[in-house]
């Protein structure tokens, strides 16, 4: 008959402190800094296949098509670091490329970058440190990690990251003889990784095939991109005398290097460097070759690279194609389309979006990553796309550029003329505004770059002194910077705000979290007015600080308003639109508003599932919340197998010590106890235990809520004694970090639960009465979790054998829980099953008799015919039978229980 609740885990969208290491974990002291942390994030080993087109030296240009996975040599190393050598993937002007196991304190396998002699290690690894700190901010399944960098002790610099098993992504697609369409949609995954990395402040500045492998998930191409952070930790400076080394190699590569790149310095370089280089991707897609002729390139000067690089045109896609010959002929066949036809697929749409990515001048090109995606699904979907033809005055502006010597004043003016002075304006307006847009948003980036490496720099030994750092004192610091240095600079002052309002929710700060992101969004507000996308996002954020403390109706409303905005600006059916309709599902399962519940998160699912697949992170967190509201609706027949395919994916997606995974295998738990198997429940809550303790330290509120499930498993295991501390340790992290979270008032019941096992009925009654107190003052008196307070409350009244109270409240909480969630819950149940036990107690058997029946029907389609819950109702049940002389029957039904328990028993023997 005993009775305890359960919590669930939710996931949101936010910086969590998984990717910052442990509480974020950033406790660097002299020694950790000198071989990086030992302690990196633990994800699925990935290997990038080596890179023909790292060196522009004799010896590189020797080995470019030399890579290949060869057996060690005497002369290569064995030990790394703690990485054990196991093979060579291959060697270029930058260094050498292993495979290698770690053993400790996770196995698993890495690509191991061993950078070549010559190098600064003390700056490169001080320069990749304050670069891995802003990676660890990203979380893309289209990027692939750096986990970990060092030195050997004979001071090379290397670098360990994901091993992914994959080919170039223009060696993939042409070997797989991918059409048009296959291969645009492996690019726009490519654009989305790289807009989710702009965002978090970092430029990759070398994107190329080989830096973007394919390989395999769930049956289905993956292109991830690798080696961020890894060029600008390893280069200076690009200054007229660092362009190139002093063996003469250019850092980056040439063939797919922006004009502002192959200048003399790289103060220019911003987002758009990475736009162009995807534009050289997309166009060697489309055609097969790059717009330059790479053995050209190669066998000039470096100054004439340079220039070539600034100022020479490309062919447009379509009108290379008809120049190449029999190589047009081999490209079609690989696209798997007549040569003609697919010169007429490349010509207009693809030609014009192509040679918009690669302007010359950055203010011509797309401003970011994600709207070069965005013209491509247009393109896709018949629909009008934002880049066109070159108009005539920027025609004439090429020509006078490339001609300036020739071209006559007379000429320009009678130019103007033809072209007409009201086409001329509205095309200088239409520049002025895009070349403000894109230099807003490039600045934008570089200050978030450059704030997000200050914030890190405290935790340098130069910087520090010597002392260790801790996460929230970088976090404190970093914060006090933005309103000293950023005043002048109000969007990026908010974008930052709202950063590390993120990062302080992560860390479960939510006072700080919720001043931060609330002072972000009355900025964008005051500058970017009530219905910009900024806004919305900054909605989003204050909303989910508001839903971590408990607050759900102010919660909601800010959901409601984000998702109003964002329906305005983005199509019904969008990410955005799915994400924000995610959130506010949960909050309206908080609000006990199940039909709202369910149909918000059910469009979110559709949406996801329609436009990124059945097996994606964003699928799983809707499916997450959905089995959270079936399994609060006593649904558990419905809610195990959207777990289990949550679960299922969330294992293909990540490796075994991910947030994610642990709260879908607490979920599960839950639904494995409903269901009677408290042995499988607790092995589950034990493994998401053990990942959170790793990953996001000792006190974060998510293990809270883990801890109070396994306590929670362990009482109705007949264990109240192993329970009781996970529930005092539950309630000591949520008391501090979020007191007024009606969690807190779940936990205490919890424990209250538990000392009325070990007898302790007065201290159980406090808690309970403490736990009901805290549920209603936060969620209301007709709330069902404050019936399920009552509940238990109840039941220790009924231990104590004053049946008056226990009445009183069974009755209270049934009033609400079948006026809230419906009288066939399996909430109900408890209260029908206690009531029917105080009625048979006084020999009001006639009155207890329909109650355990009812509660028996509910239990069995509920949790099943065997579980301990329909036992107990039974056991009730049989009791009232014999009472009222209707012996025949309640000795079959005793029969029946004896059965099921032998069955239990000979179960439990033998695990």
């Amino acid at each position: 008959m005993a009775k305890a609740a359960a919590c669930f885990s939710v996931d949101h969208k936010i910086v969590t402190p998984y990717t910052l290491q442990k509480e974020i974990r950033i406790k660097i002291s002299i020694k950790e800094r000198q071989y990086m942390s030992k302690d990196p994030p633990e994800t699925l080993t990935l290997a990038p296949l080596p890179d023909p087109e790292e060196s522009r030296s004799d010896e590189a240009a020797t080995l470019s098509n030399e890579w290949e996975q060869s057996v060690i040599q005497d002369n290569d190393p064995r030990q790394i670091g703690p990485y054990r050598i196991l093979k060579k993937l291959g060697h270029g002007g930058m260094g050498v490329i292993y495979e290698a196991s770690q053993e400790k304190p996770v196995r698993r396998r890495v690509a191991l970058k061993l950078i070549k002699w010559g190098m600064d290690t003390r700056a490169v690894i001080r320069r990749f440190e304050s670069e891995r700190q802003a990676l660890a901010l990203m979380n893309h399944p289209n990027i692939a990690g750096v986990y970990d960098a060092g030195a050997t002790q004979e001071g090379r610099p290397y670098f360990a990251m994901e091993l992914v098993l994959g080919n170039p992504i223009t060696e993939y697609c042409d070997k797989n003889r991918l059409p048009v369409r296959e291969r645009l949609d492996l690019f726009i995954d490519i654009c989305d990784a790289v807009q989710h990395a702009h965002q978090k402040g970092i430029i990759h500045r070398d994107i190329k095939p080989s830096n973007i492998l394919v390989t395999f998930q769930d049956g289905r191409p993956v292109p991830k991109i690798i080696d961020f952070g890894i060029a600008k930790a390893t280069s200076q400076r690009l200054t007229e005398r660092t362009v190139f080394t002093e063996f003469g190699q250019m850092i980056g590569t040439p063939d797919y290097m922006s004009p502002e790149q192959a200048g003399i310095s790289d103060m220019d370089i911003d987002t758009r460097t990475d736009v162009y280089s995807l534009g050289v991707l997309l166009y060697e897609l489309l055609v097969g070759i790059k717009p330059f002729d790479d053995k050209s390139l190669k066998q000039t000067s470096y100054d004439e690279i340079r220039r070539r690089i600034r100022e020479e045109e490309p062919v447009r896609p379509s009108s290379q194609l008809s120049r190449l010959g029999e190589v047009s002929t081999t490209a079609a066949m690989n696209r798997q389309i007549d040569k003609r036809l697919l010169q007429r697929r490349l010509h207009g749409d693809l030609d014009w979006i192509t040679m918009k990515a690669l302007e010359k001048d950055r203010t011509r090109r797309y401003i970011s990553a994600s709207e070069l995606a965005a013209d491509i699904k247009r393109h896709l979907n018949n629909e009008p796309v934002l880049a066109g033809p070159p108009g005539t005055i920027y025609r004439a502006k090429k020509f006078v550029r490339r001609h300036k010597a020739g071209v006559a004043a007379s000429a320009l003016v009678l130019l103007a003329l033809l072209t007409g002075i009201t086409g001329m304006t509205i095309g200088m307006i239409r520049a002025k505004s895009a070349e403000k847009s894109a230099m807003e948003e490039a600045e934008n980036a570089r200050q978030i770059s450059d704030f997000l490496v200050q914030l890190f720099e405290v935790s340098d030994p130069g910087e520090s002194l010597g002392n260790d750092i801790s996460a929230r004192e970088v976090l404190d610091r970093g914060s006090e910077k933005i309103g000293r240095e950023l005043q002048d600079q109000p969007l990026v002052q908010a974008r930052l705000m709202d950063t590390i309002g993120k990062v302080y929710m992560a860390l479960g700060l939510y006072d700080q979290a919720e001043s931060y992101t609330k002072k972000a969004l009355r900025t964008r507000i005051s500058i970017l007015g009530d219905e910009h996308v900024e806004v919305s996002k900054s909605l989003n954020s204050v909303a989910d600080v508001l839903a971590k403390k408990g607050e759900n109706d102010e919660a909601g409303r800010f959901y409601e308003r984000s998702l109003s905005i964002t329906q305005k600006i983005y199509r019904p059916d969008s990410l955005e639109t799915a994400e924000t309709l995610n959130k506010l599902g949960y909050i309206l399962l908080r609000q006990e508003d199940f039909d709202g519940a369910t149909e918000s998160i059910r469009r979110a699912l559709e949406i996801h599932e329609k436009i990124l697949g059945p097996d994606n992170e964003n699928v799983a967190d809707s499916l997450n919340r959905l089995g959270t509201v079936y399994y609060i609706e006593g649904k558990y027949a419905e809610a195990e197998p959207v777990f289990l395919r949550t679960l299922a994916i969330r294992e293909k997606l990540y490796d075994e010590n991910h947030p994610n995974l642990a709260h879908t295998l607490s979920n599960l738990s839950l639904i494995r106890c409903a269901l009677g198997q408290y042995s499988g429940a607790k092995e589950l809550l034990e493994r998401a235990l053990a990942i959170q303790e790793k990953v996001l330290g000792p006190n974060h509120t998510d293990i809270a809520s883990v801890l109070s499930n396994l306590g929670w498993v362990l009482r109705n295991m007949g264990k109240p004694a192993e329970a009781k501390p996970y529930l005092e340790r539950a309630i000591k992290i949520q008391e501090k970090a979020a007191p007024n979270n009606p969690e807190l008032g779940r936990y205490i019941q919890n424990l209250g639960g538990v000392m009325q096992e070990l007898g302790d009925y007065q201290n159980a009654e406090v808690l309970m009465k403490r736990g009901l107190k805290i549920r209603e003052n936060l969620l209301g008196p007709e709330h069902a979790d404050t019936a399920e307070s009552l509940q238990g409350l109840a039941y220790c009244y009924y231990m104590q054998n004053i049946d008056d109270k226990a009445e009183l409240y069974y009755k209270r909480s049934r009033e609400i829980i079948e006026k809230v969630i419906g009288p066939e819950s399996a909430r109900n149940a408890w209260n029908l099953a206690g009531l029917g036990y105080i009625y048979s107690r006084h020999g009001r058997y006639r009155e207890a008799e329909p109650l355990f029946k009812q509660a028996i029907d509910i239990r069995i389609k509920a949790n099943g015919p065997e579980h301990p819950y329909v036992l107990d109702a039974m056991d009730g049940y049989a009791e009232v039978l014999r009472r009222m002389n209707r012996i025949d029957e309640a000795e079959k039904l005793e029969a029946q229980i004896r059965t099921i328990r032998e069955k239990q028993s000979l179960l439990a023997a033998k695990e």
